[in-house]
């Protein structure tokens, strides 16, 4: 089945370089509709394909790890809800090992695996709901989680144990609905998106530091 699935993710989309972090290129779609009209194809609803664009948060870890490559460079990392891999791909270029991508769409793992592949570098995908577990990484970081009280809800506290446990744990965000109160920021980027989804060109987007409390 993986095969098939790295096949649908290459047959609708188009490697092309990451418009804020030009380093790393991802299989992104050209037409958002038209895209999800082909994963539904097989009869069954399915998510939307989060997978195949860069979103704003996930830019700006990525950027920032390629920037200052020592916050992973020789930790384990966990890319949580991975979308298009581009975080986890950002990290082993920057010298993370292992790298896990986890997310629990089995398409976006397929463009999490297609994307390692295309920039010669090595992730492991994860497909599981891992909110509720406690396994250890030295850095643990999120992109456009907070989109829903649902997702903040249940991520927030996974993300406050794994910095209880000594994690260093970042999330990037365009200042969405559910962003939590609190966190410490890191830094600050304007980062291209593409307005079809964003209703705007532009995305003011901080990385921000979660801490235990």
């Amino acid at each position: 089945m993986t095969g098939v699935l790295l096949e649908f993710v290459r047959a609708h989309t188009v490697l092309a370089p990451v418009p804020f972090v030009p380093e790393v290129s991802l299989f992104q779609a050209e037409d958002p509709i038209a895209l999800w009209e082909a994963t539904e194809s097989s009869g069954s609803p399915q998510p939307p394909p989060f997978w195949a664009f860069a979103w704003a948060g996930g830019q700006a870890l990525a950027r920032h790890v390629l920037d200052d490559p020592d916050l992973v460079a020789g930790r384990s990392v966990l890319d949580l809800a991975t979308g298009s891999g581009l975080v986890a791909v950002a990290c082993a270029k920057a010298g993370a090992a292992p790298v896990t991508a986890n997310d629990i769409d089995p398409l976006s793992l397929a463009a999490a695996q297609a994307n390692a592949e295309a920039n010669g570098v090595r992730v492991t995908p994860v497909e599981a709901d891992l909110l509720d577990s406690d396994d250890r990484f030295g850095v643990v970081l999120a992109g456009d989680v907070f989109y829903s009280r649902e997702m903040a809800g249940r991520v927030l506290p996974f993300l406050r144990r794994a910095a209880g446990r000594g994690s260093l744990v970042l999330v990037g965000d365009p200042g969405r609905a559910y962003l939590p109160e609190g966190l410490i920021q890191r830094a600050v980027y304007d980062v291209p998106v593409i307005e079809e989804l964003e209703s705007m060109p532009i995305r003011r987007t901080a990385v921000w530091q979660v801490t235990a409390s």
